[in-house]
């Protein structure tokens, strides 16, 4: 590139002829004199920032936006981490009112297991040096981490508590509606279920049930919560009850003097149903009591002594 210049001193017109590399040169200067101007505009701001009131406001407006934004992030994170807070409390409540009653259907004591007292933890500080194990203060992002991971585990939690009470509860009221109550109040039985001499002919015959003895009147409870589904006079029976306990178990109960229930009532375990009486094909008063399952004679002993371990099991366990 050629540069001509022009002055009256000059007797004539003078020329200069620039390369690339005088351009370069040029530019280089330039660059130079501008970063050389903003570093002497950056020290002189800092130096004097506190005697030019002008320079001052402008510090204090940009150190005021940035702990603005910081602020205004902590309050954001801290309005959402309350809450979940307050949703992590109320799980919490729920839990433990599960828990209670979770507690109560398994049949563990209170003290064994309180779910109102948080559960005893300590160890040793930690000595190590290594720095993965030396202690440190969460970030934020951590604390929101364990938040969510807290929540959900309580969520896991709750689910399968809610599943378990289900299962208990399904096996409450199964037990309930097993003939595992002793109908009469007497310490044995004067016939038992099977192949036995039958006292009106003399010759074997199975029995399909168990007698117990008592005196006229006596009182007959049901053994477990039913339908009552016969309520009648039969000629073998006598004064007879049907109780239907669902899953196809029923249980009988013959030679009654009176009866206290009809057809379609709806009975509880251990309900008086009935007075010993010695109606029907009957030798003395006596409560003859069957258990069947979808028609067949069942021994009435597998149900009774499995009730009467129940009860021992609920004693020691305070119930």
């Amino acid at each position: 590139m050629q540069v001509i210049l022009l002055h009256p001193r000059f007797n004539r017109a003078k020329s200069i002829t620039l390369g690339a590399k005088h351009l370069v040169l040029m530019i280089a200067a330039f660059l130079l004199a501008v970063l050389l101007a903003a570093a002497l505009l950056y020290y002189v701001t800092l130096r004097y920032a506190g005697s030019l009131p002008f320079l001052g406001a402008v510090a204090t407006a940009n150190t005021a936006a940035g702990v603005t934004d910081k602020d205004k992030y902590l309050k954001e994170n801290l309005a959402a981490m309350a809450v979940k807070l307050g949703e992590m409390q109320a799980q919490i409540m729920r839990l433990d009112a599960l828990g209670e009653r979770v507690q109560g259907l398994a049949g563990v004591k209170p003290e064994e297991f309180n779910f109102k007292e948080a559960p005893g933890r300590g160890g040793a500080e930690p000595t190590s040096l290594d720095a993965d194990h030396r202690p440190r203060d969460l970030t934020m992002i951590e604390f929101q981490q364990a938040l969510a991971a807290m929540s959900r585990d309580i969520g896991y939690r709750t689910d399968y508590m809610n599943v378990v009470e289900t299962v208990l509860m399904s096996d409450k009221i199964k037990s309930k509606l097993l003939p595992t109550n002793q109908p009469v109040n007497v310490s044995y039985n004067s016939s038992s279920f099977g192949w036995r001499v039958d006292p009106f002919t003399g010759r074997s015959a199975f029995h399909e049930g168990l007698d117990f003895p008592a005196s006229v009147g006596t009182a007959i409870v049901a053994a477990a919560a039913g339908v009552v589904i016969a309520a009648e006079y039969h000629p073998q029976y006598g004064n007879m009850l049907d109780i239907d306990h669902g899953n196809d178990i029923i249980t009988r109960y013959a030679h009654a003097s009176r009866l206290f229930v009809k057809v379609g009532d709806i009975v509880q375990r251990g309900q008086h149903i009935a007075d010993i009486g010695t109606t029907g094909r009957s030798t003395g008063p006596h409560l003859h009591f069957e258990v069947r399952i979808k028609g067949v004679a069942q021994d009435p002993r597998k149900f009774l002594n499995a009730g009467t371990d129940l009860a021992k099991i609920a004693t020691l366990s305070g119930k």
